[in-house]
């Protein structure tokens, strides 16, 4: 492949794949500027020292630049900007290595550069930054003999992050997974960039997923009063109502599956788990064979949004499952987010256009409108392209509904 030559593309193959950048000294010189895309984290030269955890990369050293000949250089240096200052030039000839840090831990030295710094630049060529984005629109649209002739660069910062905002929830749908086990308690912290979950799915023993549904069977309260037998909710020594623990989590927590799913079987009914014998239709006996509900009749579980504790709450057959989430942030929670698939770009440049014309002063109502259309046009536009539906999969669909299997 080509190496960059003035292009969009600013890194080597080698920087990109492997994440390294060598250098090779020429005895007099003691600085050297990486240009990856990722800036250099710097904390400290010292292995020794708690900071030296903060660094993104190692830094390697070897006198002929031999496979098994380079070994991390630990003396004094420092980086600020991306420029790696050393406290002496390193002899002529020496080959200096920039390694980030990668899930296989590089091929310099001992191997031990883990991290995964390198894998998180992979396929950024398909978004652009917020940045660039404020940028490109200050060039392309504002200026004079354009429609906006001035405009504050703070202004259009905010109406990026706004659209980003708009985008995330059910544009760009830059969905999110965790990964977790649900532990003894069947609860677990709500992320810390969680706006609203698209999918919750515990994983089998070959890792195949099985959808968890939202459940109406039960709920959690936003607040527990303890009662006198009056039913007078009671409070402490501050006037401040007491604290207290839910019945009904309790009780959901606690409940066995089989009397909500209707699973009725003779192994069930001779362990006396239905208290009338093979009868078992005594009342709350949720989902009897006859007319199951079909929120009810599934096996794979059901969970809750505990907003009171801030948690998601499972049902006890759930109990140490793996578990994924998927979910939607708003984009702005961490800085690696806050960057937009190159497909949605023009998308964004009509609503910052709308935005700043429909907030600016005597800004003609017909002009507004104009803009509204384009913004609408577009955003429908971004939406399907980024549906990613390809022609081969929908007839692989077609193709099945008609099946016909023979006996």
């Amino acid at each position: 492949m080509a190496k960059p030559d003035g292009g969009l593309i600013q890194e080597t193959n080698r920087q990109y794949y492997e994440g390294a950048q060598s250098f090779v000294a020429d005895g007099t010189n003691n600085v050297f500027t990486a240009n990856f895309n990722t800036d250099l984290v710097f904390g400290s030269f010292d292995p020794t020292e708690v900071d030296y955890g903060l660094n993104n990369f190692k830094l390697f050293t070897s006198p002929n630049g031999l496979a098994g000949s380079f070994t991390e250089y630990i003396q004094a240096y420092t980086v600020v900007n991306n420029v790696i200052t050393f406290t002496a030039p390193p002899a002529q000839f020496t080959v200096v290595v920039v390694q980030l840090k990668v899930l296989t831990g590089g091929n310099y030295g001992n191997q031990d550069a883990y991290g995964s710094v390198v894998e998180s630049n992979y396929g950024g060529y398909q978004y652009v930054s917020v940045s660039d984005l404020v940028t490109n629109f200050l060039v392309g649209y504002v200026g004079a003999g354009k429609i906006i002739a001035n405009v504050k660069r703070t202004d259009i910062i905010f109406h990026v992050k706004r659209a980003l905002q708009e985008f995330s929830y059910d544009t760009l749908r830059s969905i999110k997974s965790q990964e977790a086990t649900i532990p003894p308690n069947l609860s677990i912290p709500i992320p810390q960039d969680y706006v609203n979950y698209v999918k919750m799915s515990w994983i089998d023993s070959l890792g195949v997923k099985h959808i968890i549904y939202p459940t109406t069977l039960t709920s959690n309260p936003e607040s527990l009063l303890p009662q006198d037998w009056q039913g007078i909710p009671i409070q402490d020594n501050f006037d401040e109502d007491l604290d207290a623990t839910s019945i009904t989590e309790s009780r959901w927590a606690n409940a066995n599956d089989n009397l909500v799913v209707g699973n009725l079987d003779n192994t069930s009914i001779n362990n006396g788990l239905y208290p009338d014998g093979a009868a078992g239709f005594e009342e709350g006996y949720l989902g009897q064979r006859y007319g199951l509900n079909p929120e009810t009749s599934q096996i794979n579980g059901w969970f809750t949004i505990n907003n009171r504790e801030g948690k998601l709450s499972f049902s006890s057959n759930l109990r140490n499952k793996l578990i994924i989430l998927e979910y939607i942030s708003d984009g702005l929670a961490y800085d690696q987010d806050m960057k937009v698939p190159k497909m949605a770009e023009d998308a964004i440049y009509s609503y910052i256009n709308h935005a700043v014309l429909a907030t600016k002063a005597n800004t003609p109502e017909y002009l507004v409108n104009r803009y509204k259309r384009e913004k609408s046009a577009k955003l429908r536009n971004a939406k399907i392209r980024l549906s990613n539906i390809k022609l081969d999969e929908i007839v692989q669909v077609m193709r099945n509904k008609s099946k016909w299997i023979k006996s």
